[in-house]
């Protein structure tokens, strides 16, 4: 057994931007919504290579809170392709053992039918452990941690919790990637699609020493050769952590 120094580093928590569906599309002379069709097809074989290599965590950045400025049709097309996909994988999902959880800003007032199917999803799925897949929907990093925030600014007037007593640990569980009574475990490595170089508001806390991955490749072209050799880029990588 090679010792912990030479042991290849393995990706528990992968995050991605799944970016180009809507240029892989227009390339092709396809509508829109053909894009956003393979985009999850091109999620269902990363969600498959990450049980099969190994990764504990996938979370996903599927709609932004920006994003709702896109054309009502495409962004209808959407959710309605969320749900019909969550309906037609979950006996997958479970014989899997793949734990879903959403990330964002509630929908509960705005789309109550995509809200209850969210929660009866992770009601479903609770107990599963081989794959923690994480959905980002109506989310976004900066009001996430304004969020958070503001719950320990109530906390700090009620009195019951100083400001001196706010830890790193405390606030991470508050941030919508918070599991609780325990903080996620931040991702190892980011793969953003579609050539862009940036975060756009995406897990801003989490991501502060993640390794950053930003490939030409738009997301309906990812496979299961561009995952390997993402996961080879990062154990090549030198983790100091600032130290």
């Amino acid at each position: 057994m090679k010792p912990p120094s030479e042991q290849k580093r393995k990706v528990a928590h992968l995050a991605i931007i799944m970016d180009g569906n809507r240029r892989w599309a227009s390339s092709r002379g396809l509508p829109v919504f053909l894009g956003h069709k393979a985009g999850v097809e091109a999620l269902k074989r990363t969600i498959e290579a990450c049980l099969a290599s190994g990764v504990k965590v996938l979370t996903a950045f599927v709609l932004s809170t920006e994003n709702w400025n896109r054309p009502e049709g495409e962004l209808k097309y959407l959710l309605g392709l969320l749900q019909e996909t969550i309906r037609a994988e979950m006996k997958l999902l479970q014989d899997h053992k793949v734990k879903v959880r959403f990330l964002g800003e509630s929908l509960q007032a705005a789309f109550p039918g995509l809200y209850e199917l969210f929660a009866a999803t992770e009601r479903e799925t609770e107990g599963n452990d081989s794959l923690l897949l994480q959905v980002a929907l109506n989310y976004g990093g900066r009001a996430d941690i304004l969020q958070a925030t503001r719950s320990f600014m109530r906390q700090a007037l009620e009195g019951t919790l100083a400001p001196e007593n706010l830890t790193e640990g405390l606030f991470e569980r508050a941030l919508l990637t918070g599991l609780g009574d325990q903080a996620c475990l931040d991702p190892d490595l980011l793969i953003r699609t579609g050539g862009e170089q940036r975060l756009s508001n995406y897990l801003l806390w989490p991501l502060a020493y993640t390794e950053l991955l930003f490939l030409p490749i738009l997301w309906p072209d990812f496979g299961l050769s561009d995952f390997e050799a993402s996961l080879a880029e990062f154990q090549g990588r030198d983790r100091r952590f600032g130290s």
